[in-house]
């Protein structure tokens, strides 16, 4: 079987013997949206609440929180959508970026496209580790300080602009994850993540699931005293649009959330021997964010299998935290010694990857320092032809399954 494997900006060539070859596996095939038709329905019919039009007609001035580089949101055209309707009502923009970078140049004309020039005096980036510019505004039950960024919390109308896809710990992108992470400090988001370590933080899943559940108790500190108004993009495995909700946030996220299970779900007869699990450019730029794909592979792994990540990571390993912990410890098990000693943010990461190492092999085929990718136990190889070959050395009867965007597939056998 000859196949093209995504990586990078282009695609490797492998073959892969008839009789191992259990097939190439991506999100279920769906109808993209007319984007204007989609975006016009969810705004005069939300889920919940009224319709965008009478949300902003008594703003003075409205805040609209949107993603960073690093989510495929096409927050360009949703803008450009809404934008005119604010017919005077001041728009001002700020971008979520979690504990991510500022967006450069070029990125903020990516993210605001047409009205980056238009916008650009009201536009901001937040900064979680600003604690000048944090707000407390409570404590959830788990016990996490929720500060978020002021002009959040001042604003008195909120837009926030995101898209739905599976998340590994969070269940789903979207919605509440605009304010936690997107806007919080970065100690909020620190206590929050911790509870990704926890069995019930899983890709689909919310009932049950700590980080979700914790996000939206701190969601609620802020919608109890400001308006807020979800426009969210459900997308299909190609990054276009297939619908969009809009409204109440927590009732457009829960429909958009059920929408994008559809796309993502995968149904498997049986688990493979051999998963090659892809983390395509883009979305995914390091190796903190190609760790998604790794948890969505296992998924579709046999026990004693090997799992190999093909990611390029152009932009390196992103947070350095789980490496930087993963490098200074021999075995997995003194990582977890550590990190139950004191948490820090990006330790989950560590964490979730000593749990597969104890029953799978993990290998990985990327751009980075081969010593790098051996420091969070994974075996490098030179390349994806490279891995096979010497994983059926290893298995010979093995099955072999390909998961070409497993960022946002999400195997199941139920």
């Amino acid at each position: 079987m000859h196949l093209k494997v995504p990586y990078g900006s282009g695609h490797v060539e492998v073959e892969v013997p008839d009789g191992n070859f259990a097939g190439a596996i991506y999100p279920n095939e769906v109808e993209p949206a007319d984007e204007t038709e989609a975006l016009a329905q969810a705004l005069s019919n939300p889920s919940g609440g009224p319709a965008f039009d009478e949300f902003i007609s008594d703003a003075d001035e409205v805040l609209f929180v949107v993603n960073d580089a690093t989510r495929s949101t096409p927050t360009a055209r949703i803008l450009e959508h809404v934008f005119p309707a604010l017919d005077g009502t001041r728009g001002r923009c700020i971008v979520a970026t979690g504990t991510h970078r500022p967006p450069t140049h070029d990125e903020y004309r990516a993210i605001f496209g047409k009205l980056h020039d238009q916008c650009r005096d009201s536009i901001g980036a937040h900064d979680a580790k600003k604690a000048d510019e944090m707000v407390y505004v409570g404590t959830t039950a788990r016990g996490t300080e929720v500060r978020l960024n002021r002009r959040v919390v001042d604003a008195k109308k909120i837009v926030t602009v995101g898209s739905v896809q599976p998340h590994y710990f969070a269940g789903y992108t979207g919605g509440r994850k605009a304010f936690l992470p997107g806007v919080a400090a970065y100690e909020t988001i620190e206590e929050n993540h911790r509870h990704a370590m926890s069995p019930g933080a899983a890709a689909l899943a919310l009932e049950g699931n700590p980080v979700h559940e914790d996000m939206t108790e701190a969601l609620r500190f802020l919608t109890a005293d400001r308006d807020v108004f979800a426009i969210l993009a459900v997308l299909d495995g190609r990054r276009r649009m297939h619908a969009a909700t809009a409204g109440d946030i927590e009732q457009a996220f829960l429909e958009a959330s059920e929408i994008s299970s559809e796309i993502s779900a995968v149904r498997l007869d049986s688990k493979a021997d051999i998963v090659v699990a892809v983390a395509p450019y883009p979305p995914v730029a390091d190796l903190y964010q190609s760790q998604h794909a790794l948890e969505n592979g296992k998924l579709a792994l046999a026990d004693d299998g090997i799992i190999i990540l093909v990611t390029e990571c152009r932009q390196g390993i992103g947070n350095p935290a789980f490496v930087e912990l993963a490098s200074s410890v021999s075995t997995p098990e003194e990582a977890l010694e550590k990190i139950d000693a004191g948490y820090r943010l990006g330790y989950h990461k560590i964490a979730r990857m000593v749990e597969t190492a104890r029953w799978a092999e993990m290998w990985a085929v990327t751009d980075l320092d081969p010593t790098v990718v051996e420091s969070v136990f994974m075996h490098p190889c030179p390349s994806v032809q490279a891995a096979l070959d010497e994983a059926l050395r290893l298995k010979p009867d093995a099955k072999v399954l390909f998961l070409m965007a497993a960022n946002v597939t999400v195997p199941r056998l139920d």
